[in-house]
């Protein structure tokens, strides 16, 4: 009888994810958050995301945006020069570069968020995501959408947010505190002036979480509005 071939050699050890950050040892359980650019087939978990936010703010009411509505107005300009949406994604893999997100203008961030006890997500199969990750459990958590505005008085643009969410099982994660940064951080490289929002007067944990965060609440400002019929009947206006 023939003897048996020796077994083969081992194989090497897999690399681990460039895109992990150094010196962010996972422990306990790990989340792992990256915020990118938006992109059209985000579309929909964009617009899942609208509805909760109207839900949370008690207006849903006024809320009648569709995927097709979305996806006629958003992503019609390059990033940061009309309409922008940062997009936030977690996992409990790494995440693995994802072609169709590699985009210059924004290279993807990640962080790993350790915590104490793992996030039960009874909407993750709802917000499931295409990004790729190692075991491609990856799901969006939250969004911001901004656009540029302008100030005379600093005479330097800067950008608006109009709307900042987080899901509620990922909140008080510091989360929404890596969205709000990324944006002020953009404002910076750009070298624009200031970076504004609103928030509801009722809303305590936000106005919190703002003024940490460093912003200034303006008592003295009201939001004035022109919509629906108000708008309309401007139509026919004598200017």
């Amino acid at each position: 009888m023939a003897a048996a071939a020796p077994p083969p050699p081992p194989s090497p050890a897999p690399e681990a994810p460039n895109d992990v950050p150094q010196g962010s040892t996972p422990r306990g359980h790990p989340l792992f958050a990256r915020i990118r650019l938006a992109h059209p087939t985000d579309v929909p978990h964009i617009h899942k995301l609208i509805h909760q936010m109207a839900v949370f703010e008690r207006l849903s009411d006024q809320c009648i945006a569709t995927e097709a509505s979305l996806s006629s107005t958003l992503f019609t300009s390059p990033p940061f020069q009309s309409f922008t949406i940062f997009v936030l994604e977690v996992s409990h893999a790494p995440f693995v570069e994802h072609l169709q997100y590699n985009n210059a203008a924004y290279p993807p961030v990640t962080k790993v968020v350790n915590l104490d006890l793992p996030i039960n997500d009874p909407d993750r199969d709802l917000f499931r995501s295409n990004g790729g990750v190692l075991g491609g459990d990856a799901c969006v958590a939250g969004f911001v959408l901004f656009f540029p505005n302008y100030s005379t008085f600093l005479a330097k643009p800067g950008f608006y947010i109009e709307d900042l969410f987080v899901r509620e099982c990922y909140r008080r994660k510091g989360l929404g505190k890596m969205l709000l940064s990324a944006v002020a951080k953009q404002a910076v490289k750009m070298g624009y002036g200031r970076v504004e929002w609103v928030v509801l007067d009722w809303n305590v944990n936000a106005i919190r979480f703002y003024e940490e965060m460093g912003a200034k609440i303006l008592q003295e400002w009201r939001i004035c509005r022109l919509t629906g019929d108000a708008l309309n009947a401007y139509v026919n206006a004598q200017l």
